[in-house]
């Protein structure tokens, strides 16, 4: 029998906690008795705690009263997670997390286990609203903006909310089989391997700063205009520049290049209009810049892992 603990604490995400653990109980049905999973909760305090969205919730143990040999130790996000850590809990974390089987975190309890040290050296992942700010917090940490969950070693992390799902069915699959995960994922109704990855969601390009300059007004210029054949000198011109100047300017101010601005806003205005429109794709091309459907297609599955059409599927 394998154990699986969720470790809770004020400001959890309840959704972050009650998806995996689910995995794992449907798990038990299709497993022997002695094959099953044992779920633990295990709180930073005594009595309820309370999750974000209000809900109260007893765990099973007090982290003095726990052990620290779990098969899984999973830690879930939520504003408890980002905003500030239980003291309490990250000494005991930096002390169980080396015995435990494996051990990881669901959505933004990827800041817990950074803030106890555990994230140096590793490839993780977390929710995409939150990986730039994970990426500053803890640089010793290598951090990937797309993929739906990362296991590197030991270490096993998720994007956002519902990946932890994906996390929890990749550790029934890598314990008893692919079928096994397969006759869960049934049951939960979601498929055991999502087309592509965070990208999708999230968008491709940042809001544009709030303070005016010449790259932000060629930003905003390309934001409401993506259709327009922009080039870097046309994109100068408009800054006052020259285009060497521009170029290393912008970058400098929004961390990528003035052409992979311009291919992401396109990309987002196409999304925006795959969503929100029945217009056929010529028209969505057109009006999104990128000139045929065949470039846009090309662009959709480098950057989003999916093509125009599966990506109208899923949101519209």
């Amino acid at each position: 029998m394998k154990t699986v603990a969720m470790l809770l604490f004020p400001d959890f995400l309840l959704l972050d906690m009650a998806g995996p653990l689910e995995v794992f109980s449907i798990a038990n049905r299709y497993l022997e008795p002695a094959d099953h999973y044992r779920i633990l909760t295990l709180g930073t305090e005594s009595g309820p705690l309370r999750a974000s969205n209000g809900v109260l919730l007893q765990a099973d143990l007090t982290l003095d009263q726990a052990g620290d040999a779990y098969d899984l130790l999973l830690v879930p996000g939520g504003p408890g997670a980002y905003h500030e850590c239980p003291a309490t809990l990250l000494p005991w974390l930096r002390s169980a997390a080396p015995r435990a089987r494996r051990f990881g975190s669901i959505c933004t309890g990827a800041f817990i286990l950074g803030h106890a040290g555990l994230l140096d050296g590793h490839r993780v992942t977390t929710h995409w609203h939150y990986t730039e700010r994970l990426i500053k917090a803890f640089p010793k940490a290598q951090v990937e903006t797309d993929r739906i969950y990362l296991q590197d070693g030991r270490l096993i992390t998720s994007g956002g909310v519902t990946a932890g799902i994906d996390l929890a069915l990749a550790v029934v699959a890598q314990d008893h089989g692919k079928q096994v995960a397969v006759d869960v994922a049934k049951v939960l109704l979601v498929v055991m391997k999502r087309q592509g990855g965070q990208a999708q969601f999230s968008p491709m390009v940042a809001a544009v700063a709030q303070r005016e300059t010449p790259v932000t007004r060629v930003q905003m210029q390309v934001l409401e205009h993506p259709d327009h054949a922009f080039t870097i000198e046309s994109m100068a011109a408009l800054a006052g520049m020259s285009p060497r100047h521009f170029a290393r300017l912008f970058v400098k101010e929004v961390q990528m290049t003035p052409m992979a601005f311009l291919q992401g806003a396109r990309i987002d205005r196409a999304r925006q209009l795959l969503e929100s429109t029945d217009l056929p794709l010529k028209t969505v091309a057109f009006r999104a810049g990128f000139g045929s459907v065949r470039h846009m297609r090309a662009l959709f599955s480098e950057k989003l892992g999916l093509n125009p059409t599966q990506y109208r599927q899923q949101f519209n």
